[in-house]
């Protein structure tokens, strides 16, 4: 602790009355998870204690797009419970989840580029909550903090639970509000899939994983000219990794199943926690018929700490026709025979599915996976058709970041290390806390961040899209290309990022994306001015 910290009596283990990362030793090693091409994700693989399906017998479906509650002349307004819920995940057997509408995932928003989306999230969790919209250009107060909790409708579970020396006394505490919260999302940004989770400081992992998360997708002018596919031609998918008790309950391995007062996981998973069973929109290993026609997939890596690569099966084996990514539409395609997606990160792609005869099945791989995890969905083909796609030279102007704009650079270090005597996840040397200040940036200006890693660190920034401008002592990497919101380091490297830092002036984080470390203390705060 800094003498600032201390002097403002400010630790970041003085959550809820617990200690961060109760339960984890010093000198516990870092695991991975070996796949087929090597060392793919920093985590541990945690097993299923129940049969689980057979892949391809379930249908694939897609989360259904939220209603507004009522619209004026600028926005949209939207009501989302958080709530308590049974899903039919594996078949015969129903699962505990928590979800927004009581659903995993929740639902979808679509919005225009500029029409702001007012969300009202009510909390009948047991637990506070904290939403943040990954990839909006957002103003702080809606931006989801870490400390800026919707505490639940209903607190007797916290006042049993969490004690006289937990939350109501905390230190820590933001912009808090009780039972519900109004979301304010301008959408002032380019045409993009976006997505809502849980954001909550210490247990954004465990309650991702319990079912908080939905996809927000922004359309545009831009986008609409290219006539993509669109309707029942355009497939969201939600991937997700994610575990099952005997009784089909969701399995994770928390110090504290109440997640209110232990923050963190047990040893054996400390980088990361892995599922044995591949989720599509809530549904393992679906099975999508489609037309012999071309479709665009929207690809969300929503998984706590899995790392994917995909590609597709078939003979021969299309192309994924990249349109887009993080931040939107791309300046041109790029065909890619396979796609490299880290925690948080989304592909936006075309596959042409018109050559193949009905009956053609074409599946969906993860290269990053073994036996049934290599697997994701599969795609039938049916005797249906429409016209493929004549996808166009230009996608969209995207305006090049230069290194010589930039009126600053910093390094900053992602690395495990001792967290107030315990084993955790720190940048450049310090833990998350919520009064310490790693960069003071201008808005209208830009800013080349150096970026180190250790091991895999998926690291997403707040507020501003930016572009990897080299990796090593290279250029870009391979599916770096256009505006990216979380780049995928990988062990041993160093990346430069450019930033132009605008719209908003507050507080912001950025933070590893593998959920485990960002939880175990991988966070630091940036100002704008």
């Amino acid at each position: 602790m800094t003498g600032g910290d201390a002097g403002r009596g400010i630790s970041r283990r003085l959550f809820l009355g617990g200690t961060m990362l109760a339960g984890i030793g010093l000198g516990v090693g870092i695991p991975f998870v070996q796949g087929s091409a090597g060392s793919s994700s920093t985590g541990s693989l945690l097993r299923s204690r129940l049969p689980l399906p057979e892949p391809f017998t379930l249908p694939f479906r897609v989360p259904p797009v939220l209603r507004p509650r009522r619209s004026d002349e600028h926005a949209d307004f939207y009501d989302i419970d958080q709530t308590v819920a049974d899903a039919a995940i594996i078949p015969g057997v129903r699962t505990p989840i928590w979800g927004y509408q009581g659903m995993f995932p929740g639902p979808t928003i679509e919005s225009r580029r500029g029409r702001a989306a007012m969300v009202t999230h009510t909390n009948r969790l047991p637990v506070p909550t904290v939403v943040h919209l990954h990839g909006g250009r957002t103003p702080h107060d809606s931006d989801g903090y870490p400390t800026d909790f919707v505490y639940p409708v209903d607190r007797s579970f916290m006042d049993e639970h969490a004690g006289a020396g937990g939350m109501h006394g905390s230190v820590m505490m933001g912009d808090t509000s009780d039972g519900e919260r109004v979301y304010s999302y301008p959408l002032e940004q380019r045409a993009a899939m976006l997505w809502y989770h849980d954001h909550r400081m210490d247990f954004t992992g465990p309650a991702v994983w319990r079912g908080l998360a939905g996809m927000h997708i922004v359309r545009d002018e831009t986008e609409d000219a290219l006539g993509l596919p669109s309707g029942e031609r355009e497939l969201p998918l939600m991937i997700t990794d994610r575990s099952f008790a005997a009784d089909g309950s969701l399995l994770y391995p928390n110090v504290d199943p109440t997640l209110l007062v232990k923050p963190g996981v047990t040893d054996a998973f400390i980088a990361g926690v892995l599922g044995d069973v591949m989720l599509v929109n809530g549904t393992p290993w679906p099975q999508a018929r489609v037309a012999r026609a071309s479709y665009r997939l929207r690809v969300l890596n929503a998984c706590n700490a899995r790392r994917l690569d995909l590609r597709l099966e078939a003979r021969p084996a299309p192309q994924l026709v990249q349109i887009g990514t993080d931040g939107g539409l791309l300046a041109s395609p790029i065909a890619h025979d396979h796609f490299e997606l880290a925690p948080a990160q989304r592909l936006d792609a075309l596959v042409d599915f018109s050559g193949y005869p009905p009956g053609t099945t074409v599946t969906l791989l993860n290269d990053f996976g073994d036996g049934n995890m290599s697997q994701i969905m599969r795609f039938m083909v049916e005797d249906r058709e429409a016209e493929p796609y004549a996808i166009p030279d230009t996608l969209s102007t995207v305006e090049p970041l230069l290194a010589r704009d930039a009126v600053a650079r910093r390094t900053f270090r992602f690395r495990s290390g001792d967290v107030d005597h315990r084993k955790g996840w720190l940048i450049d040397g310090r833990p998350f806390r919520p009064n310490d200040i790693a960069a003071a940036v201008e808005l209208g200006t830009v800013e080349v961040w150096r970026l180190v890693a250790d091991f895999h660190h998926p690291v997403h920034i707040h507020l501003n899209p930016f572009q990897v401008l080299s990796r090593g002592i290279g250029g870009p990497g391979p599916f770096d290309a256009g505006w990216k919101d979380t780049i995928d380091l990988r062990p041993s490297e160093e990346a430069e990022i450019a930033i132009r830092f605008d719209g908003y002036r507050g507080k912001y984080v950025f933070h590893c994306h593998n959920l485990e470390h960002e939880d175990m203390a991988m966070m630091a705060n940036f100002t704008t001015r």
